[in-house]
């Protein structure tokens, strides 16, 4: 042989060797993979304890309102109170000039007293006259005179006490007090202000804000949808509570309670009123404010969450997802899904407890294919797909790639 042959054939020899070496030695980073099956990552579904919840807008409203209003007319000589201030009830906010309505009182007392001196003398005639006219002394038409003027007198006695305790209900009426505890608005008027009774302005408002009330309208098709899945054991019953989303987006610290659902659908937005009840003890909640209240519908005792991003659509747009069998083979599902809970799907039917769903890697595998399973974020990395985040991933998605035959080497 000559020599240029054999030094060809030892360089070949030669670099076969090298190869099959490389290739016997694992990849870095991961399992060894099998030439020929795809990587899939896959997470455990496992049942849990699932509180339903929904968020709507709403406004907040005070338990209590009393509009302050004159129920006499005179000039106001002084306002008692702080604007914004918390008030009690029977605490005195105005105080109107008494001295006219003094007066009517002191005059209907005098006529009371003289209407009083009256009846006296009237009922001491009636008596003499009664005595009279059985010996004949006097005539039945005086007597009869004489008790009709003593039934009169009683009258008199008793319209004097009604106008002595209308004046003295007036005189009261000169000083306005708060018809409830609360918190009292700015004032429109001043002292000096002249007001008349029944005006239609009022003078504050005092509103009752610890608790106070917030109401929000929902469907009254997802009323009827919660009440027969109730009915049906889907749901458990909730507690009622309600959280609330301020404004800015911060949470109101203070939990409260849902405490009214009207009886009547409105034929305009076909919704129902709902109201909630919340302490506000340091009055951070102001009346007309806009909120979310995130209120808990029910509870499902075994419910199973899908990752959104291992549940793709067929044609017709209906959910299907993709699981690893116990052969290690890919099999394609198709599912109901209900309501999007964050990031995932609460699966309603075609997935159970224990399956192995796969969230990444499926892209490159079709149903009836032998798969690897591996972790889901070394399937993410193989394909360049993002990773599952810890609030999607299962607990037990280690667990159940260990589990797996094709994990094993």
């Amino acid at each position: 042989m000559p020599k240029r042959t054999r030094a060809t054939t030892a360089m070949i020899l030669t670099c076969t060797s090298v190869l099959l070496v490389a290739c016997g030695k694992p990849p870095m980073g991961g399992p060894p993979a099998t030439l020929g099956v795809a990587q899939v990552g896959v997470i455990l579904l496992e049942p849990q304890r699932l509180a339903l919840t929904t968020e709507l807008p709403g406004r907040t409203a005070p338990v209590l309102i009393a509009d302050v209003r004159p129920q006499i007319t005179g000039l106001v000589l002084e306002r008692r109170f702080t604007e914004g201030s918390e008030v009690k009830a029977g605490e005195l906010l105005y105080q109107i000039d008494p001295a006219s309505y003094r007066a009517t009182v002191d005059s209907a007392a005098a006529a009371l007293a003289k209407a009083e001196a009256n009846l006296r003398s009237t009922r001491l005639k009636a008596a003499r006259y009664q005595e009279l006219v059985a010996i004949k002394a006097v005539s039945q038409q005086d007597n009869d005179d004489a008790s009709a003027a003593l039934g009169q007198a009683v009258a008199d006695v008793a319209s004097a006490q009604a106008t002595l305790q209308s004046a003295r209900i007036n005189l009261d009426y000169t000083r306005i007090t708060a018809p409830i505890s609360g918190r009292i608005g700015k004032s429109s008027v001043t002292p000096g202000a002249l007001v008349t009774a029944n005006q239609t302005t009022a003078l504050a408002t005092v509103q009752q804000l610890d608790p106070i009330f917030v109401d929000v309208t929902q469907s009254s098709t997802t009323v009827l949808r919660l009440k027969r899945a109730l009915a049906g054991g889907q749901l458990s019953g909730g507690t009622a509570k309600v959280r609330l989303l301020l404004e800015d987006g911060s949470a109101y610290p203070q939990q409260g309670t849902l405490k009214f659902s009207d009886v009547t659908v409105d034929q305009g937005t076909g919704a129902i009123t709902l109201r909630a009840e919340f302490p506000n003890p340091k009055g951070d909640l102001l009346p007309g404010m806009y909120v979310r209240a995130v209120i808990e519908e029910g509870v499902i005792d075994q419910a199973l969450l899908a990752p959104q991003r291992a549940v793709s659509r067929d044609a017709a747009g209906l959910p299907l997802a993709y699981v690893v069998d116990a052969a290690g083979q890919i099999e394609r599902r198709s599912i109901t899904t209900g309501r999007a809970i964050g990031d995932q799907w609460l699966v309603t039917g075609g997935l159970r407890a224990g399956d192995r769903l796969v969230v990444s890697g499926q892209q490159k595998a079709a149903p009836g294919m032998a798969v690897q399973v591996v972790a889901p974020e070394v399937a993410a990395a193989a394909t360049g797909e993002r990773t599952i985040g810890p609030e999607s991933a299962s607990p037990r998605a280690a667990l159940a790639v260990a589990d797996t035959p094709g994990a094993r080497h």
